[in-house]
């Protein structure tokens, strides 16, 4: 984190004084905060950077708090709006694009992106902006309840036409956006979530690598998400248990959420608790990726599905969920993993027993990785905030 940002704060973080709009241009990337999740750390990745490629970044959060704001490269400066819920965005963040004036606004996530469509018309100088969406929106879940559905489509159909350039992060998320959002499919990019290499991030300290997962002869089973209903964790823990009876292995779930509590009772009821281990939520996830034997993913949606990549990227074996949008396509129809039906736990427990029982070619695991590279998905994002500066064609989906 900058200090030493040339953008002085005041009241709800907002700058006294503007930068030079004819230096070099500017980026700004709009998140609500870096607490622990996959927009965020894409939103790092791009951070990064674009500021290892020598661009000017602003990181503007409704608040800057999180876990994951050490990961930042220090050229990289911090705007803390200030602001407790998202209906208060619109004004700060009027604020800040009218006094610092960045060339373009990379804003993710509903409802901020078409609070940021919004405030970007309004601006009286006209930013380039770019909108994207990590959610897979035919999930209901996400989509809430008659009244917010109604809200999200028409926001949806007016913000994205303000827009310079609206973006998913599949093409099966981009299909459920063009239906959802009322938004012609082929104006949507795809750009898959930038995963691999890239500027390198801050050694963060996390915590430790269990030691009753970690050491024996047994199965080494991993899974990273947020402990919430659509990671679907009890379908895990009933195939897990299905698992146990032909081979002996310990779970490691990473990831804390509201579904805690629920899901430690279903570990005592299914009388696992000496096999399954929660430690909760850590920002680095790498040495239990390279300790593991086979990462599971059960999620019932996926926008993307960061924790596959992440696990391919150390070459270890995974097994997932076919849920929409984004496991099928990151493993290229099971060809680079077994792909089970949403909800089955026989299924899911058959799939990681053929995957513990059989020599995996991690080689291929890690070169199928590294498509998903930071570098290709922030040569596409610069190509839609600054198509002059590139020369990049933006309608390319990668």
């Amino acid at each position: 984190m900058d200090e030493s940002c040339p953008f002085e704060r005041g009241q709800n973080g907002v700058g006294k004084g503007a930068r030079d709009p004819l230096s070099e241009r500017l980026i700004a990337i709009v998140l609500p905060d870096l607490r622990g999740g996959g927009a965020e750390r894409v939103g790092i990745n791009l951070a990064n950077e674009f500021a290892a490629q020598g661009h000017r970044v602003d990181l503007v959060l409704l608040r800057a708090v999180g876990e994951l704001l050490p990961l930042l490269d220090s050229r990289v400066c911090i705007v803390d709006l200030g602001v407790v819920r998202l209906r208060g965005l619109f004004v700060p963040l009027l604020r800040y694009l009218r006094k610092v004036r960045p060339s373009a606004l990379l804003a993710s996530m509903w409802p901020i992106t078409v609070i940021s469509a919004a405030a970007c018309r309004l601006s009286g100088y006209g930013p380039r902006l770019v909108v994207v969406e990590h959610t897979d929106w035919s999930s209901s879940r996400e989509r809430g309840g008659p009244a917010r559905r109604i809200a999200m489509k028409c926001t949806m159909a007016l913000g994205f036409r303000l827009a310079n350039g609206v973006v998913a992060v599949s093409d099966g998320a981009s299909d459920v956006l063009a239906r959802v959002g009322w938004y012609p499919r082929n104006r949507i990019t795809t750009i898959h979530n930038p995963i691999v290499g890239g500027a390198e991030s801050r050694q963060v300290s996390g915590v430790g690598v269990a030691p009753c997962w970690s050491t024996g002869d047994h199965h080494r089973i991993l899974a990273v998400g947020s402990l919430k209903a659509v990671k679907d964790y009890p379908t895990l823990l009933r195939a897990f248990r299905i698992l146990l009876r032909s081979t002996d292995a310990k779970l490691l779930i990473l990831g804390e959420g509201e579904e805690r509590q629920p899901l430690q009772r279903l570990v005592a009821e299914l009388g696992l608790g000496d096999d399954v281990t929660m430690p909760g939520f850590t920002v680095t996830t790498e040495t239990f990726y390279k300790a593991a034997d086979l990462h599971v993913l059960s999620s019932t949606a996926e926008g993307f599905g960061n924790v596959l990549v992440e696990a391919m990227a150390q070459g270890t074996p995974v097994v997932s969920t076919d849920c929409p949008s984004g496991p099928r396509e990151i493993l290229m129809d099971g060809r680079y993993g077994p792909l089970v039906p949403v909800g089955d736990a026989e299924r899911l427990a058959e799939a990681m027993l053929g995957s513990l029982s059989y020599p995996q070619d991690r080689a291929a695991l890690q070169a199928r990785a590294k498509h998903f590279s930071v570098e290709r998905a922030a040569e596409a994002y610069l190509s839609l905030l600054l198509p002059d500066a590139c020369g990049k064609n933006p309608e390319v989906s990668i």
